[in-house]
């Protein structure tokens, strides 16, 4: 049952793995070609939040951020797979902070194809942020062992 639940979170965390190796093997002195393409939707998404809650994000550099998703996602990864919380927990953030930047559907009119296509791999990622809800919220509710303590031993005379 272990093996069929390591080889289930390895599986899941391959997800995670690929992208973060692609990051990593383009990442370059500028951050590659995921800083180029992070570096319009976040500008988005600050204005975003700055127009509905009229805090002001600071100004971060791409690279940085590419940076911080591959530490998220691999020392999650690396985490989840030996059935930490901990990793399901940094993968969770990763999740929940690049999701709404990545793909954001809610600048697209509904009509449009780049809609369609955002909205898909943002529900894609939703999927993924429910499983590691899932993961954490069966790791919490399986008791944990306790070692048995045997019953002392009568002594007799």
């Amino acid at each position: 049952m272990a093996l069929i639940s390591f080889v289930g979170r390895l599986l899941f965390v391959s997800v995670f793995v690929l992208s973060a190796y692609q990051e990593f093997s383009e990442f370059g002195v500028d951050g590659g070609p995921a800083a180029k393409a992070l570096s319009p939707k976040f500008s988005a998404f600050s204005k975003h939040v700055t127009s509905q809650t009229g805090l002001h994000l600071p100004p971060v550099e791409m690279k940085h951020l590419v940076l911080g998703a591959i530490l998220l996602k691999g020392l999650g990864s690396f985490l989840f797979v030996f059935g930490s919380s901990f990793g399901a927990y940094l993968l969770l953030l990763h999740q929940a902070i690049a999701s709404p930047i990545l793909y954001d559907f809610y600048n697209y009119d509904a009509d449009k194809k780049e809609f369609a296509q955002l909205f898909v791999k943002f529900t894609q990622n939703l999927a993924l942020l429910g499983a590691l809800l899932y993961f954490i919220g069966m790791k919490n509710s399986m008791p944990r062992r306790s070692a048995k303590k045997k019953a002392p031993k009568t002594k007799t005379v």
